[in-house]
């Protein structure tokens, strides 16, 4: 993981009042970047007669065994900040840096064609920026499904000048971010924004929108497959997630190596120094759900049997659940009562704080299958439990990195990768062991996002199949696909990366993607059939296959809710996900 950071600018402003004070706030975003990339940072400055271009880049290694800094650079100007991995499609050994590699490969690139077929080539989460001497472009771009970070803001009259960062310092009026579109490569001509005599009229028509995909198709990860469109004829619905039909049954096999090929390349890349053994190099983010289940189990088989697997698990103090407690459900009383109650306030002295959430019991019980499962592995069970005025003195450090996110949803959800991803808890050894403090070293995270948008694991699959069949699912799964660059992978990226950790998604590989998407809708769920079998149908049969039995049939519950993350307060309980935290 790496924090990037570039800023583009007229050079003749330096002494400017309003860049002065632009350069406080340029120096706050570099310090957010550089927690990203702990190991190193870096920055050059390059200057022309009219223009200023600074590059920052952070380090966080974990590929090869070399100490590079970056940005990547050469003797010929050419330049890369790079933010991602390379998992599939280029040769990279175990101790070769990824980075220093594609820097190498881009170097020998003549053309835009041949940087765009070479992002086309390979597989994994990226985002970059590159200056191509010779051409006189710089290239920026995230992976087509947006797994890192990379936020933009165009020169405009206000703020006149360029800027591009893995991650801000929230609402700020030096610059209005967004995220970056992960529908094309893009492309400045440096060579004509020197020619213009305004960088703010002359930057839209220097920024070229390149196609990721070609006409032929041949840039096989240059975007993400469409979902197969085939209505299934009248088949008999399973009775069971162990007997599986032989209609079935290559799919579920498909699946697993599939997802085991994905975990494989994501735990077995990371470096392991001496001084490191019998540290925990990876951990799971982990509610002891089918997904992060699977994902745990997957990895057991890649990673040394003597290296502890870290499981992180967290709960909150939540004091509108509390109220519950003491005051029974206070939403169904007329207004005036609830505002009065509300008024007066509770006091909470006297209840016990509980961290019993639904992830906790699903984690714990979940544990001891996989303990039972994998018998000779250490598994760390890291509870991470945030009390309530932990929560309110992290909020505004959360609000910041998660920006432009700003719903009550995303603090709901920002909240709780932000206090797993710390690792900062307790652990036991055995079922019946001491809790004792425990911080987690691992500095890969692995997470089972994905699976509900590629397999039909929410509640809408089974709506939409009662009012429109299975060609109504087949649709609710094409629009869940095409959301996934937008929604919450960015955001996700920022928060967790806050803590100097990387996220990696199994479920996400473009390889397993395309796997998915391509399979005809009934062998991955079947809507006819009960809650925990029908959804995820593929994923539950693959479960149960490799022994996570109990995993297999538990159903879905949402992050927020399961570690008690959601409207923390009784002043929020009414408020929906979507609205923005200041209205």
């Amino acid at each position: 993981m790496c924090g990037i950071l570039f800023l583009l600018r007229t050079a003749d402003r330096e002494h400017d009042a309003c860049e002065v004070e632009f350069n406080k706030t340029f120096e706050r975003l570099k310090t957010a970047n550089a927690a990203r990339g702990p190991d190193a940072q870096d920055t050059v400055k390059r200057r022309t007669k009219k223009l200023e271009f600074t590059y920052f880049d952070s380090e966080l290694r974990l590929r090869g065994h070399d100490r590079i800094s970056q940005p990547h650079r050469d003797a010929e100007g050419n330049l890369l900040c790079w933010n991602g991995e390379v998992f599939e499609g280029m040769d990279i050994t175990l101790d070769e840096n990824d980075g220093a590699k594609l820097f190498s490969r881009l170097r020998t690139s003549q053309t835009t064609e041949d940087i765009i077929d070479l992002f086309g080539s390979i597989e994994g989460p990226y985002a970059f920026v590159y200056y191509h001497h010779d051409l006189r472009r710089i290239f920026f771009a995230r992976d087509p499904l947006g797994r890192r970070s990379l936020l933009i803001h165009k020169p405009s009259s206000k703020s006149p000048r360029f800027l591009l960062a893995s991650v801000s310092v929230g609402l700020n009026p030096a610059y209005s971010l967004e995220e970056l579109s992960t529908e094309y490569i893009y492309s400045l001509e440096v060579e004509s924004l020197e020619k213009a005599t305004n960088l703010v009229s002359a930057f839209s028509q220097c920024l070229q929108f390149l196609p990721r995909q070609n006409t032929g198709g041949t840039r096989i990860y240059g975007s993400i497959s469409k979902i197969n469109r085939t209505i299934p004829s009248d088949l008999a619905a399973p009775s069971s997630l162990k007997d599986i039909p032989e209609h079935i049954s290559w799919a579920v096999d498909q699946l697993v190596a599939h997802l085991d090929s994905s975990v494989r390349l994501r735990v077995c890349t990371i470096p392991r120094e001496k001084q490191d053994e019998g540290k925990a190099h990876v951990a799971v983010l982990f509610s002891g759900g089918i997904d992060s289940t699977m994902i745990a189990y997957l990895a057991h088989w890649h990673i040394p049997p003597d290296e502890p697997i870290d499981l992180l698990n967290v709960a909150f103090e939540n004091p509108r659940k509390m109220l519950v407690r003491a005051e029974g459900n206070i939403g169904g009383l007329p207004k005036r009562e609830k505002k009065q109650k509300l008024k007066n306030g509770t006091d909470y002295s006297a209840i016990e704080v509980d961290y019993s959430v639904p992830d906790r019991v699903t984690g714990l019980q979940e544990l001891e299958e996989l303990r039972s499962l994998c018998p000779g592995r250490i598994w760390n069970f890291v509870e991470v439990n945030v009390p309530y005025e932990e929560y309110q003195n992290a909020r505004e450090t959360v609000e910041n990195i998660m920006f432009p996110g700003r719903t009550v949803m995303d603090l709901s959800l920002a909240m709780a990768l932000y206090f797993a991803a710390r690792g900062e808890g307790q652990a036991r050894n055995s079922k019946d062991g001491v809790a004792a403090s425990y911080t987690s070293p691992a500095r890969v995270l692995l997470n089972g996002l994905g699976s509900d948008e590629l397999l039909g694991g929410y509640g809408r699959f089974r709506t939409a199949y009662k009012h429109g069949g299975w060609e109504a699912i087949i649709n609710e799964l094409q629009l869940e696909l095409d959301r996934i660059p937008t929604r919450n992978l960015g955001r996700d990226d920022r928060v967790i990366s806050s803590h100097g950790k990387e996220t990696r998604h199994p479920f996400l590989s473009l390889s397993v993607v395309s796997f998915l998407a391509q399979l005809p809708v009934h062998l991955k769920l079947d809507p006819r059939l009960e809650a925990g079998l029908g959804e995820k149908m593929l994923l539950r049969m693959a479960a149960n296959k490799v022994g996570l039995v109990e995993a297999s049939s538990r159903k879905k519950r949402a992050m927020q809710f399961g570690s008690h993350s959601a409207r923390m307060t009784p002043g929020e309980a009414d408020k929906k996900g979507d609205i923005l935290l200041d209205d």
